[in-house]
């Protein structure tokens, strides 16, 4: 059977390297590389292409969900499992919206940690201490998208509908990304993406980007996540 190429990323070195030393113990994962900053991860998965990387959310320059973000818009067949100190609800959903298989805190047991990299190799995720499949993850972001959203009245369906750049807008913000993200993806200016987030807010009748993003997610306007095809990276 293949190993499990694995690549580690942290910055505090005393972490990272108990984290190899861990996986060292297990003979069926096969450590490929390291790295201490977000730019070096983003070079050492270009050129190893590990099946998983393990990333630390915090990192000095990129953080882990950038990095995610990054891979899944280039369709990279490497899966994330993102570690760390500060577990709580609002970054796990940041996280998944990123594109994370998974999302663990640092402590974490070990031999747990090599069951989350077998699990998400394998296809699955895992997410709030459960291991769930795409439809469950799906459900579980909605859900937990809605209940960190400010309670709000459905307005029901939009007097004006949104332009097409509207919508594409909408789908960057859906998936989580900054107004400088959206920006370099669409090709236009940062003012410009602020002006579509402020004009959708008000076509939709909700007060923040996070509400605009369940009012999408509700009706199936935007997919919550494009998968890789088969001219992606392997």
């Amino acid at each position: 059977m293949d190993k499990i190429r694995i690549v580690v990323v942290d910055d505090h070195p005393l972490f990272r390297q108990g984290v190899i030393d861990a996986f060292s113990l297990v003979e069926d994962f096969e450590l490929v590389g390291e790295a201490d900053s977000g730019r070096q991860a983003l070079d050492l998965i270009s050129i190893k292409r590990p099946d998983v990387a393990i990333l630390d959310v915090n990192l000095p320059d990129i953080n882990g969900q950038q990095i995610t973000r990054q891979l899944r818009s280039k369709k990279s067949r490497t899966r994330v499992v993102l570690l760390t100190a500060y577990d709580d609800t609002e970054q796990v959903i940041h996280s998944v919206r990123a594109g994370a298989w998974a999302y663990c805190a640092k402590d974490i047991e070990p031999e747990k940690l090599t069951d989350v990299v077998r699990t998400v190799v394998n296809g699955k995720y895992f997410i709030n201490r459960k291991m769930m499949d795409e439809g469950e993850r799906d459900r579980w972001l909605i859900e937990q998208t809605e209940k960190a959203a400010r309670p709000y009245s459905d307005p029901g369906e939009p007097f004006h509908p949104l332009s097409n750049r509207e919508m594409e807008v909408l789908e960057c913000v859906t998936m989580g990304k900054s107004n400088k993200e959206i920006a370099a993806d669409l090709g236009i200016s940062h003012q410009t993406v602020k002006n579509h987030v402020t004009a959708i807010l008000r076509k939709l009748g909700v007060e923040d980007r996070t509400q605009a993003a369940v009012y999408a997610l509700r009706r199936g306007w935007v997919r919550l996540y494009e998968q890789p095809d088969a001219g992606g990276e392997e």
